[in-house]
C-alpha cells in the first residue's frame, strides 16, 4: 500500500499519525519496479571506465566469499553439518558488493532488463548489451586476480589451502544440465533479492544474508562467486580452462540469465505492466 493510500484510507487518523503510518507501509510493486528501473538506467549512462572499475571491484570483493567459506571450513571437523556453518562465509562477498554499490552482473539481469521491458526500443537494448559486456568482463577479471592472489605461497596455513582446493571443486561437480538448473535457481534468488531490497529498509543486511545463504547451502551456481572458485581450481591445477568454460562458465551464465530475466524481470514486470500503461495514457 502506498503512502497516499494509507492516508486516504485512514480518516480516523490525524495528519501526524497518517504520516507515521505511511512511513511503515510497504511500497507498491510499481514503486519497487521504478526504483530498480531507475537504478538500471543510471548504470547504463555511466562511462565505460566507471562501469569497468566498479565491476572490477565487485569481482575482487566476491573473492571474499570463497576465502571466508574456506577459512571457516578449515576450522571445522569433517562432519555432515560442516557445510551448513561454512556457508555463512559465502555471504560475505555479496554483503560487500551490494552495500558498497559495486556493479555485479547478476543484479543487472533484473535492473538492466526492466528499462528494456518498459521502453521497448533498440537503443535501450544496445545500452543493456553494453552494460552486460563491460560488467561481466570486469567481474570475471576481478575473480581471476583474486584467485591468483590466493596462490601466493605462505599466506595461508596448510589447512586453509586444502579447504580452498576442496571448495574450488564445487563449480565442476555437476553435468552441463545440472549446472544450468542450479544456476537458474541462483539467478532467480539473486534477482529476487534485488527486487526485495527497496522495501527491506533496515533489514537490507538480513535480506542479503538470508538469500545468499540459501544459494550457498543449496550449492547453487553463481557466475561471479563461482568464478573465483573455478579460476582458483584452474590455477591450482585441478581443472583446465576448457573445464572452466565448458563445465562452469557456459552453463552457469546461461542459467543465471534465465533465472534472473525470465523468472523475475519478465514476470514481475508483467504483474504491473497494466499499471504502467494506465499511467502513460
Amino acid at each position: 500500500m502506498a503512502a497516499s493510500d494509507t492516508g486516504s484510507n485512514s480518516p480516523h487518523l490525524d495528519d501526524g499519525e497518517q504520516r507515521q503510518a505511511a512511513q511503515h507501509s510497504s511500497p507498491r510493486a510499481l514503486v519497487i519496479h521504478e526504483v530498480i528501473r531507475e537504478e538500471g538506467e543510471t548504470a547504463m549512462e555511466r562511462t565505460t571506465a566507471a562501469l569497468a572499475m566498479s565491476a572490477l571491484a565487485a569481482g575482487l570483493s566476491m573473492g571474499f566469499s570463497f576465502l571466508t567459506q574456506a577459512v571457516i571450513e578449515s576450522s571445522l571437523p569433517d562432519t555432515p553439518w560442516r557445510h551448513l556453518i561454512a556457508s555463512f562465509g559465502y555471504t560475505v562477498g555479496f554483503v560487500i558488493v551490494i552495500l558498497g554499490q559495486q556493479q555485479l552482473f547478476t543484479e543487472s539481469t533484473l535492473s538492466a532488463v526492466l528499462p528494456v521491458l518498459t521502453r521497448r526500443d533498440f537503443g535501450t537494448v544496445l545500452k543493456t548489451a553494453r552494460l552486460w559486456a563491460i560488467v561481466l568482463t570486469a567481474n570475471i577479471v576481478g575473480t581471476f586476480i583474486f584467485a591468483a592472489m590466493l596462490l601466493i605461497p605462505g599466506i595461508f596455513e596448510k589447512s586453509v589451502v586444502e579447504a580452498l582446493a576442496h571448495v574450488a571443486a564445487q563449480p565442476f561437480a555437476g553435468t552441463f544440465v545440472v549446472t544450468v538448473v542450479r544456476a537458474v535457481f541462483a539467478g532467480w534468488l539473486i534477482a529476487l533479492m534485488v527486487w526485495l531490497l527497496p522495501s527491506a529498509r533496515s533489514a537490507r543486511l538480513v535480506t542479503i544474508l538470508l538469500i545468499t545463504y540459501v544459494v550457498a547451502i543449496s550449492k547453487l551456481s553463481h557466475i561471479i562467486a563461482g568464478s573465483v572458485e573455478a579460476s582458483y581450481g584452474v590455477m591450482y591445477g585441478a581443472a583446465t580452462m576448457r573445464d572452466y568454460f565448458g563445465s562452469f562458465f557456459g552453463p552457469t551464465l546461461l542459467g543465471n540469465m534465465i533465472g534472473g530475466i525470465s523468472l523475475v524481470a519478465i514476470i514481475n514486470h508483467g504483474s504491473i505492466a497494466a499499471e504502467i500503461r494506465e499511467i502513460g495514457q
